[in-house]
């Protein structure tokens, strides 16, 4: 038997490495596409007030499995709140919570493949601001139909926060996640349970407090803490009305380019070819990072009416799309440091191969391995996964009222507090003394699914 030729076996070889990172590549770029054209169909669908169509387009998706589901769930909670199935929500809410926990720990494996494909080569675990509005929307969730793990899924929520503050120091002692800003809605909620105890006022005075400072510009802040100090309840004969409303259409992640470390790999990679024994593929696919991008919003708060009487007008406690673009911004350098390592993994793959291989610098298999590098590059991809249904700020407005049957109106109003939609109505009762729950979602000019009330 002859034995193959030096050169027939480097052919071989050349083939071999080229179809390898050409599967791998495939492997890491499939169904991305696919994805992105179903979450948009959900999502729009949503925004249509298509409840039926979205969840039925969902449910399709997961049918499916593959690194989206939670992402999927996500989007899937949202349209069961608004459809007015809250028990359903949470238990679709808990399972991604808990998934997200579960993958907070290191896959080695994971992490791996990675670095041979992108950053969707990993299971998705989540941005911190969705690990922390997860157990938000808990709460609201299990107020709206039993209420009796409220303040717990609260608890949860500051505990969360801090929590992920804390683990973001890296080796260098710097922690970016110092800057997060705080999710405000979470104190102030516990404070709404705290003061409708009737004798938990301190609890109360605290949290509304912690609002204050957390987020200044919430005006209604000071009077509630005022209110709690005085422990002064709703007169004889009255109760309360406790708006709870997410307005507009939240943050979503796109693709954009870290122009300036493009340009210093690019230029990295020219001196390894000119310097080195072996050649590297032209470095000249960009780096590619997630960007959270704010939506045009025309909604910007809800006027309340009373039988026919203005009542006021719904103000923010937490901005979401503020919140994930600050997040965003402040890990901004360790996405580029991420996709930077990955770039440089994929060239020492390139060179040590063929270096091993005994390639001459400039012949031609050492050129096909050049090309099926530059293609392994190119299909590098930012993770774009979000929880895309979060609305763009959660806004509360409490009214005290006689005790009874009322007629609510919901209208969405602009930023220049003209109305920007039609009503929404529904009839509700407040007990002596008692709360009233009101969750409306106006992700644009109209009521998305239904007004939601439970009374305490």
């Amino acid at each position: 038997m002859v034995a193959p030729r030096p050169h027939h076996r480097r052919r071989c070889s050349t083939i071999a490495l080229a179809a390898c990172l050409a599967l791998i590549a495939v492997c890491g770029s499939t169904g991305c596409s696919t994805y992105a054209h179903r979450v948009t169909q959900v999502r729009s669908a949503y925004y249509s007030n298509q409840l039926s169509q979205a969840e039925k387009l969902v449910q399709e998706s997961l049918t499916k499995g593959g690194g989206e589901a939670d992402v999927l769930t996500l989007e899937h909670a949202m349209i069961q709140l608004a459809s007015g199935r809250a028990k359903e929500a949470e238990q679709s809410l808990r399972r991604v919570r808990d998934s997200f926990d579960h993958l907070e720990q290191t896959d080695v494996a994971e992490t791996t493949w990675s670095f041979f494909t992108d950053d969707k080569g990993r299971a998705y675990a989540g941005e911190d601001y969705e690990k922390v509005l997860i157990r938000a929307l808990l709460a609201v969730t299990n107020l709206m139909h039993d209420g009796g793990d409220a303040e717990a899924y609260v608890l949860q929520t500051m505990e969360k926060q801090e929590q992920i503050i804390a683990a973001g120091v890296d080796k260098q002692g710097e922690n970016p996640k110092a800057q997060y800003q705080r999710v405000a809605f979470a104190p102030y909620l516990r404070g709404v349970l705290s003061e409708a105890s009737h004798w938990n006022y301190d609890d109360a005075q605290r949290s509304f407090a912690q609002v204050v400072s957390w987020r200044p510009e919430f005006t209604s802040g000071k009077a509630d803490v005022e209110r709690v100090t005085q422990g002064r309840q709703p007169r004889q004969g009255y109760g309360v009305i406790q708006v709870f409303a997410f307005t507009g259409r939240g943050p979503y992640k796109e693709e954009a380019v870290e122009a300036p470390t493009s340009a210093s790999l690019l230029i990295a990679g020219e001196i390894v070819s000119a310097l080195g024994k072996q050649t590297l593929p032209p470095n000249i696919a960009p780096v590619k990072v997630p960007k959270v991008v704010a939506r045009p919003n025309s909604v910007q708060g809800v006027s309340v009416l009373v039988d026919g009487r203005a009542g006021g007008e719904t103000q923010t406690v937490t901005d979401v799309t503020l919140l994930a673009r600050q997040q965003c911004e402040a890990l901004l350098p360790r996405t580029v440091a991420r996709a930077v390592a990955r770039r440089v993994v994929k060239m020492g793959v390139v060179y040590g191969t063929k270096e091993a291989a005994g390639f001459a610098k400039h012949d031609v298999a050492s050129f096909a391995v050049d090309m099926a590098g530059l293609a392994w590059e190119a299909t590098e991809s930012a993770d774009t996964r979000c929880w895309g249904l979060l609305p763009d700020k959660i806004q509360v407005l409490r009214l005290e009222v006689p005790a009874g049957d009322h007629d609510l109106k919901l209208i969405p109003v602009s930023s220049q507090h003209h109305a920007a939609g039609a009503a929404a109505s529904r009839r509700i009762r407040v007990r002596d003394g008692g709360n009233t729950y009101v969750l409306a979602q106006f992700p644009t000019d109209q009521l998305v699914g239904q007004v939601l009330v439970r009374e305490q």
